[in-house]
């Protein structure tokens, strides 16, 4: 049958059409012409994704108070990007979520706060729950300062440094041992007063570059080996502007950027050219108003975003297209009243 001429119909109409060949010639396993955005997220939405049967790593969910909650990771289903998610760890505003961390059994944690202290803790030492709970207090076994709350949690690691990013754009490296099992609970690994509170942290090799991103989505990279021991500028900040992620990048990597809104790219390292010197005032790496964070990702893993209201979503990284230019993103996570608060990584299904 010859396709009617759709010009005298209204385009609501013609729109609805469209949509309903698209997924016809989806179904058929082929497709006529190019498919638009719109309609390759209605067909996206209606794909079923595979899911996780059972795992023994587990997510663990830390609160800016300190509530810290551990969960299964298969009790997360897999959604396509664009989704709402489902809500986490049980807190009360003001508190929210300032890190999510996947981790394997019999691993450590590495909690941070904002005034630059640490604490190890073993993960296997909090019971598993189901997603949405309270979580434990660790305020009671490491009672904060006036002032402090937590900000980031790395999982432990046998070898690499530390990279320690301050809000003023300030970058310290320190070996991991320094990290281990003999720390000292709530030791300084700087003083806030001379650095500026801590925002980010990553682990690197020791002969990686680093990727600094702002809050207003600025960017910088440059090798590792540049920075003073003792601390170093990593990147000049505009007024207003504060240091969200740290990042251990090489040419290779991709760098998943979530901007507060729910939007996120996908973003090649191998035309984000490396500085010659820490301390510049970099370039835009996401068009958006308040970037959320970032983290080196793979298209064969898995991005969970979770929010300040705790909504989490679980999606391929391979859903957000990767690019080598600035971009706002595509919708990766639907938010009302909400922004992304803090985001992870972790490999994908097999």
């Amino acid at each position: 049958m010859q396709r009617p001429n759709l010009q005298k119909i209204s385009p609501d109409v013609s729109a609805y059409i469209e949509y309903l060949e698209t997924r016809i010639a989806a179904l058929e396993g082929k497709r006529s012409r190019p498919v638009s955005p719109v309609e390759d997220d209605h067909i996206r939405a209606e794909t079923a994704l595979p899911q996780e049967t059972t795992s023994t790593d587990s997510l663990f969910t830390l609160s800016a108070t300190g509530k810290l909650k551990r969960s299964y990771r298969h009790l997360y289903g897999r959604q396509h990007r664009g989704g709402m998610g489902v809500f986490d760890l049980d807190v009360d505003p003001p508190d929210f979520p300032v890190a999510v961390q996947i981790l394997p059994e019999g691993a450590s944690l590495l909690l941070f706060t904002n005034l630059a202290r640490v604490f190890r803790l073993p993960a296997g030492r909090f019971d598993a729950s189901e997603v949405r709970a309270k979580g434990e207090d660790l305020a009671v076994r490491f009672p904060l300062e006036s002032g402090e709350r937590f900000v980031a949690m790395l999982q432990d690691q046998a070898s690499g440094y530390v990279a320690l990013g301050s809000q003023r754009g300030r970058v310290r490296v320190l070996r991991h041992h320094l990290f281990g099992e003999h720390m000292r609970p709530g030791t300084a690994m700087f003083r806030p007063d001379e650095f500026g509170e801590l925002s980010a942290v990553c682990w690197t090799p020791g002969n990686a570059d680093l990727l600094l991103l702002t809050r207003r989505g600025m960017g910088i990279r440059f090798a590792e080996k540049l920075l003073n021991p003792q601390g170093d500028l990593g990147i000049r900040l505009t007024d207003g502007d504060q240091l969200v992620a740290v990042l251990s990048v090489d040419d290779d990597s991709q760098v998943f950027l979530a901007g507060a809104d729910g939007r996120g790219t996908l973003r090649s390292m191998k035309s984000f050219s490396a500085n010659k010197s820490a301390g510049g005032i970099g370039k835009l790496a996401m068009r958006t108003d308040q970037l959320a964070g970032g983290l080196v990702a793979h298209s064969t893993e898995d991005v969970f975003l979770i929010s300040r209201l705790s909504k989490l979503i679980r999606f391929p990284a391979i859903e957000v297209p990767e690019t080598d230019g600035v971009v706002q993103g595509v919708a990766c996570m639907q938010l009302r009243a909400d922004e992304v608060a803090a985001l992870s990584i972790s490999r994908g299904l097999s």
